[in-house]
């Protein structure tokens, strides 16, 4: 029988099953609910903690959390389907007799499933290895083009709606963290070509200055003003950077040949103060102060601008330049050159957006999200903690978001935090944090350490999380538990007071009737003595049992340990159900006994195990008391079993029990009777396992049901001296 969907009858929630439909206890939908939101909870937190990871940490983290959090028997990652170069990662439980690899299960994913994840069913079910697997695909990115992940499991009701919530939270997880580190190492990427160009720029510029020195030298020994202004021409145009020489007042004295080329002006156009032609409008005002302040303190610098293509394109340099002075002191000229740091810029600004849409990410997540120093001195928290707290950026930063923690816990929480420092170790804490209204609610504080390469911590991360609701309703559970513990309490020694009269009612019932049979016999004439005498003995004997029951009672809920004897179990239930049959009469039942010749002595209490007996010929017998349409048969029957142990069983032909009571009918106070108090099989249970042995009750093939007990034998026909003793 199949269910489309899920629903709540009567207090129990439906779930589809391909055989039946369960009933599940609310309780244990409550249990199940909060394991899915605690599993959320850690799937939610899991970004905080991939920050500066690799993708293949990001996916093992995720499946090794999911493969425990869902009970999975493997879970399967594919990543870069779009690039045609897949990753696989596959973590499997420790059930498999031959642990599957990522290629076979990438192979019967892509066999059963296709390449396309868009053409993928929700679910399916194969034969994988001997077992029948349920698979549910889940797409990484909205149309898979990060990957995939592929969740298995043998169970038939795999996946439920939780495990599907968790799945398809952690698959989402998975794409930010994902991103996170494909934006993260493009970042690096960036920032490795920037600082190669940089040295490389360097050392060329190194190299050039050095150039220009010598070449300086060699001109002002060699040549007069026409020969060196060509040899300098010569000499520059080889140089990587666009290069110059001002006079003292700031014009152009020589323009290199890459500098027209890149500028397209030309000579002319460039003379004197025409060089400024080149620089953009919006940033000549800035670079001319710059330029007029170095000329009026003869001191070198540097300034950034963008400088025209000949093309129309603009593109920033770093124009640096450096006084040239005589003997005497004088500056009698401006060496300089413009170098090329577009790239270096686009890549600035790309990294100063990527950490923007990070920050903007972490503020997005609906945690109370921080990060600190290797230290533990906190260099930031997110929007949410900061609405939340009410306390301002600066206010946050260091150690001075303690005040936002309450002063009962502070001390707990700083112990906590240095220890945690110290050892290096995540943990977690529960504190109370103060709300912008002034109010504290309790928030479980957590932390984990991120390491370098050597191992050592870099940075802290951690999270502050709402568990107010939760520990109030802890709090609630907890007192309605006492006060159910109370009424418990009162209504067992109820309870135990009815089961005492219960237990003794019996014996009393025979002396009273052994007692008026006494006095008729004594009052016939002539008196029968004879008779009289007997009736006497069996009133003396039916005292005595009530005072064994009485004294046997006290000695099971004193917990002391039973007066065991050696015993005919077939005598036992033989005057048990003497005692019994009249009553067992009037209801109508055939009682009918089956005892084994063979059966060997049994160690064990009497009177208790004829209590035992019965309170089962009794509850079978009212098991059959509504019956009436087949016979009230009643057969008790007793029988060896290995291991020197002795069987008893009673079989009735009534109502019988349901699968669901199976499990409870041996609890204390559950009962199936309209006027039971559920006492009776959990008092038996104690006694049989008192004796060493063992209670249970099995449904018939046909109605009814039987109850059996097991209990040891004596062996080598001996009893142990110190047991005869203390019986």
């Amino acid at each position: 029988m199949n269910f489309a969907n899920v629903g709540l009858v009567g207090g129990f929630r439906l779930r589809r099953s391909d055989m039946a439909v369960e009933l599940e206890d609310p309780a244990q939908e409550v249990k199940r609910l909060q394991r899915c939101m605690n599993d959320l909870i850690s799937v939610l937190a899991l970004p905080a903690t991939w920050i500066g990871s690799e993708p293949s940490r990001i996916v093992g983290d995720l499946l090794d959390g999911l493969l425990n959090m869902l009970n999975l028997d493997f879970i399967y990652a594919r990543l870069g389907l779009s690039t045609g170069e897949a990753l696989e990662f596959l973590r499997a439980s420790s059930t498999w007799e031959v642990m599957p690899q990522e290629q076979e299960v990438g192979e019967m994913v892509r066999s059963w499933l296709g390449d396309s994840t868009q053409n993928w069913p929700e679910l399916t079910r194969k034969t994988f290895k001997h077992r029948d697997i349920s698979m549910l695909p889940l797409q990484l990115g909205l149309q898979g083009e990060m990957g995939a992940l592929v969740a298995g499991s043998e169970r038939i009701d795999f996946p439920q709606q939780t495990e599907r919530l968790v799945l398809s939270v952690a698959a989402s997880q998975a794409v930010v963290g994902l991103k996170g580190a494909k934006l993260l190492d493009h970042q690096r990427q960036l920032a490795r070509e920037l600082d190669q160009r940089v040295v490389q720029r360097t050392l060329e510029l190194a190299a050039t200055n050095e150039e220009l020195r010598e070449a300086r030298t060699a001109l002002e020994k060699v040549l007069d003003e026409v020969q060196r202004e060509a040899w300098l021409s010569r000499v520059v145009d080889r140089f990587p950077t666009l290069t110059w020489t001002m006079r003292p007042d700031g014009s152009s004295e020589f323009l290199g040949k890459k500098w027209h080329e890149f500028t397209g002006l030309s000579v002319d156009e460039a003379r004197g103060w025409g060089w400024q032609a080149a620089f953009h409008a919006d940033d000549l005002p800035a670079f001319m102060n710059k330029w007029l302040d170095m000329l009026a303190k003869g001191e070198a610098g540097e300034q950034e601008a963008r400088l025209r293509r000949f093309d129309g394109v603009y593109r920033w340099f770093l124009i640096r330049a450096e006084p040239f002075r005589d003997e005497t002191g004088s500056i009698v000229r401006w060496y300089g050159n413009s170098t090329d740091i577009e790239d270096r810029k686009r890549a600035e600004e790309a990294l100063a957006a990527s950490e923007q849409n990070l920050r903007l990410i972490i503020n997005a997540m609906p945690t109370l999200a921080w990060s600190a120093e290797a230290d533990g001195n906190v260099d930031f928290v997110n929007q949410r903690w900061l609405d939340y707290t009410g306390l301002s950026p600066v206010e946050a930063q260091g150690w001075g978001r303690a005040r936002a923690f309450h002063p009962d816990d502070l001390g707990r929480l700083n112990a906590y935090w240095s220890s945690t420092i110290r050892t290096g170790q995540p943990g977690e804490i529960e504190v109370r944090l103060r709300r912008s209204d002034g109010k504290y609610r309790w928030f479980l504080f957590r932390a984990s350490p991120l390491r370098g390469e050597s191992g050592a911590i870099v940075k802290w991360y951690g999270t502050n999380t709402d568990i107010d609701d939760r520990k109030r309703a802890e709090e609630e559970l907890r007192n309605a538990q006492s006060e159910l513990a109370r009424v418990t309490r009162v209504m067992t020694m109820g309870q135990l007071t009815a089961s005492m009269a219960h237990e003794v009612n019996q014996p009393l019932s025979g002396i009273i009737t052994n007692a008026s049979t006494c006095l008729r016999m004594l009052d016939a004439n002539p008196p029968n003595l004879e008779g009289a005498r007997e009736t006497a003995r069996r009133t003396i004997r039916d005292g005595n049992r009530a005072s064994d029951v009485i004294t046997r009672l006290r000695t099971l809920y004193s917990k002391k340990e039973p007066a065991v004897e050696a015993m005919d179990l077939n005598e036992a239930a033989r005057e048990v159900t003497a005692l019994s049959s009249t009553e067992i009469q009037k209801k109508g039942v055939t009682l009918r006994q089956e005892y084994a010749d063979d059966l060997p002595p049994a160690l064990g209490d009497r009177i208790q195990l004829q209590q035992v007996i019965l309170n089962l010929l009794r509850n079978a017998a009212d098991a059959m008391s509504t019956i009436d349409d087949r016979p009230k048969e009643l057969l008790i029957r007793t029988e060896r079993e290995e291991g020197n142990r002795l069987r008893l069983s009673v079989k009735d032909s009534g109502v019988g029990f349901t699968t669901q009571a199976a499990d409870r009918i041996f609890e204390a106070f559950y009962t199936t009777k309209t006027d039971g108090m559920g006492i009776g099989l959990s008092i038996s249970r104690s006694i049989i396992e008192a004796h060493q042995g063992r209670l249970w009750a099995t449904r018939n093939d046909g109605p009814g049901s039987t109850f059996s007990f097991s209990i040891p034998s004596r062996r080598d026909g001996l009893v142990d001296e110190n047991q005869s003793q203390s019986s």
